[in-house]
Parts: structure tokens; C-alpha cells; sequence
């Protein structure tokens, strides 16, 4: 097993050690300069991380309803323009440069028409899914959380539509335990019959704890250690063929210790 933990959650020092792999958070990296991609700075931290050895996967823009985000960084893959395809095709070629064993994206937003913006996302990931398979990088389109009504692919069967429409061995799906568990709503048979419909196509896992339900904190999606909240992660054992990274989504080394403990347990390590 390969565990592993977001860029934002402590620095490579502190790390190595307790995983194996990071996953580089494009818009909290601090190396873009506005919309312009600062060399230098991105060399800066590729440098620090060669020294660890670590496995790597990566997190590209997305969109985001928060103050604390870059807005030069926002992507709604439902609505790309030049910028926005140019900003994604810069985090598959760093993807391609490191090696990255995915790079994860965030479905679309839904606007006057549901259908309309969905069609509009999977021509979008056509294009973006092209230049990934040009450069042998693997895109893992992740879920949403449902309890954001403006987001599409919250539930399984709607992901896997997407992919599947698609239709390339380069976009696969990462699956985001923590957002399943808002969607299902903190019900465990609900999050198993989930993890059912969508098992063949995850490549990549984010794994964090909520409480199952709406809050005024970023919609009931606060990314707690696992065991903090009501997930039942031991629905990842129906993962028998998962040869992935089980990546913490935490903010704090606490809470990625805390989460490797709940995940050995949960997994009977």
C-alpha cells in the first residue's frame, strides 16, 4: 500500500517518513505569479522535493467559491476558454516532467442547462484528454461533494457517465471518499453501493472525514483526519484490484497521522 498526503499538509521534510507519495496542489504551490507560471519558483520546490525521493501525483486548478483561492487559478471545466486550457496543459506538462502517476481535475459546473453544461465538460475533457495521452499522463476526474447543488458528477453513475463518454485509457476517476460521504449522506450502505458503480474506473483516492451533511463550512466538505467523522472507510476494502496511492487530503501532520491509523485499522493492517 502507498500512502500519501496533499503538498498542503506539512513540508517534505516533515513528510518523508510518514508517506510515500505527495501530491503537488497547483493553486497552493505559490508558484504562479497572477496567471503566469513562475519557472523559478516551481524549480525552487521540484528541487526540495528531489531530495526526498518521493512518488508523486499532481492537483490542477479548479474552481472554486472561496476568497482564500487564486482567482487567476479558477477553472470550471464546463466553461474553458484559451486561459483555461492553457493553465490545465501546464499541469499535464509538469505531470509528464515529474512523472506524476495522475493528475487530478474537477468535473464542471452546472448552469441554466444541466445536460448542456455536461455535454460542454466532456468536449472540454476530449481536448484535454488528447494533449494527456500525447505526453503518457493519466487524468483522474474526481467527484464532487452533492451538497453543492451546482456540481456535476457528485454521484457515481454521473462520473462514470463522463469517462465513459470520453472514452480514452487516459482519463480514468479519482475517487474522493469524503465528498461520497456528503453526497450519500453519511449513510454507509449508500457509500458502499457507490464505491460498487464506480470501483473499475478509480485510479487515484482522496481520503478525508466529514460529518455527512451540509455546514456552512465549505458545505460540510472540511477534510478532517479520517476517524474525525462518520466515513466508513472500510467500504475501501472492496478495492481488491486498487494498486494506487491512498492519498490523505489533510490540512496538518496530526491529521495525517491520525488518518493513517484509521485507515491500517479500517483496511486490517
Amino acid at each position: 500500500m502507498i500512502f500519501g498526503a496533499s503538498s498542503f499538509a506539512g513540508t517534505p521534510g516533515e513528510l518523508k517518513g510518514n508517506v510515500d507519495s505527495i501530491e503537488l496542489y497547483i493553486p497552493k504551490l505559490g508558484v504562479y505569479s497572477g496567471r503566469t507560471l513562475d519557472n523559478e519558483k516551481l524549480d525552487r520546490v521540484l528541487d526540495e522535493l528531489s531530495v526526498y525521493e518521493f512518488a508523486s501525483t499532481i492537483h490542477a486548478p479548479y474552481f472554486a467559491p472561496d476568497p482564500n483561492y487564486p482567482v487567476s487559478l479558477q477553472i470550471d471545466t464546463a466553461r474553458m476558454g484559451e486561459w483555461e486550457f492553457s493553465l490545465m496543459n501546464e499541469s499535464i506538462a509538469l505531470a509528464n516532467r515529474i512523472g506524476a502517476g495522475v493528475l487530478v481535475l474537477h468535473p464542471g459546473r452546472i448552469g441554466q442547462d444541466r445536460e448542456k453544461s455536461f455535454s460542454s465538460m466532456v468536449e472540454n475533457l476530449k481536448v484535454l484528454v488528447s494533449t494527456a495521452e500525447d505526453q503518457g499522463v493519466i487524468l483522474g476526474l474526481e467527484n464532487k461533494e452533492g451538497t453543492d447543488p451546482y456540481n456535476l458528477c457528485c454521484k457515481a453513475e454521473e462520473l462514470v457517465r463522463a469517462v465513459k463518454a470520453v472514452n480514452s485509457g487516459s482519463l480514468k476517476a479519482t475517487f474522493d471518499i469524503g465528498h461520497a460521504n456528503l453526497t450519500c449522506g453519511g449513510d454507509p450502505v449508500k457509500l458502499r453501493s457507490f464505491v460498487e458503480v464506480l470501483e473499475e474506473h478509480i485510479v487515484h483516492l482522496h481520503l478525508h472525514d466529514n460529518g455527512g451533511k451540509w455546514t456552512e463550512i465549505y458545505d460540510g466538505d472540511e477534510h478532517m483526519a479520517p476517524g474525525k467523522g462518520c466515513v466508513d472507510f472500510s467500504v475501501l476494502n472492496l478495492l481488491s484490484g486498487y494498486r494506487g496511492v491512498y492519498n490523505l487530503e489533510v490540512f496538518s501532520m496530526e491529521d495525517v497521522l491520525l488518518g493513517k491509523k484509521t485507515l491500517e485499522k479500517a483496511l486490517n493492517l
